[in-house]
């Protein structure tokens, strides 16, 4: 990959930036913009499973959900490492997303931190997450806040 152009490297954070952004507000369909209507998805690191591909759609369905049991989240998304080949491009950055409940779980918090591994494409003239990958580096709090059982 190559060192981007100041335009793309500009508009590829902007969009990265933008996946944790409108999904802390809850503005579902600014999120949908920011994704390709098909992506693949890898959080195994924190939930097990299998990573593979899935509809935006289905992602969001599944966002939304799991949010409406959060009083509220802040995604940091920082340190961002941009690679460009043609329409194709990576970006690696940090991240430390929060996670607060109003239900009593005994803690009510969860922060993780680690680094997202974004593709994007090129499309419509702008730039789309066609990929996501998650390696979370360190976590605290109750993993209860998301569903999942344990604490770290």
């Amino acid at each position: 990959m190559a060192r981007p152009s100041t335009e793309d490297r500009l508009d590829i954070i902007d969009v990265c930036t933008r996946f944790g952004w409108h999904a802390d507000r809850r503005e579902w369909e600014q999120f949908a913009e920011v994704l390709t209507d098909e992506l693949y998805v890898d959080y195994t690191a924190l939930v097990g499973g299998e990573p593979g591909d899935v509809k935006s759609a289905e992602l969001i369905a599944g966002w939304r959900e799991q949010f409406a049991r959060l009083e509220t989240t802040q995604h940091l998304i920082a340190g961002h490492l941009v690679d460009v080949a043609g329409d194709t491009a990576v970006c690696t950055a940090n991240f430390q997303a929060q996670h607060v409940t109003a239900v009593s779980y005994g803690d009510q918090k969860l922060v993780l931190s680690g680094h997202y591994r974004f593709g994007l494409v090129r499309a419509d003239g702008g730039w789309q997450i066609n990929s996501v990958v998650m390696t979370p580096t360190w976590s605290t709090g109750n993993l209860a806040v998301l569903g999942m059982s344990g604490s770290s």
